[in-house]
């Protein structure tokens, strides 16, 4: 009974689902791929790679989440700290 008093206490826009706290970040790959999917299923003009180009799109995505989370890494870590106090 105390799953389910929790599930009955959640607000889904405004606390992340209970359980996925851990993990949440790992949702991005089937996000992207979802949203490459729809992207190229629309896009396409005969669906005949559609996989494959899908399949490129969500690298694509992958690569780009990675490296903007590197830049505002390195921006932070790095950068920042080196700025005045003034």
């Amino acid at each position: 009974m105390n799953a389910l008093s929790g599930m009955l206490a959640w607000i889904p826009v405004i606390e992340p689902m209970p359980g996925v706290e851990r993990w949440w970040m790992l949702l991005v790959v089937p996000l992207s791929f979802g949203i490459a999917l729809v992207y190229k299923a629309l896009r396409m003009p005969k669906l005949e790679h559609v996989w494959r180009a899908t399949g490129v799109m969500t690298v694509q995505i992958l690569l780009g989440l990675f490296g903007l989370a590197l830049a505002f890494l390195v921006l932070v870590q790095i950068v920042v700290p080196m700025l005045p106090a003034d």
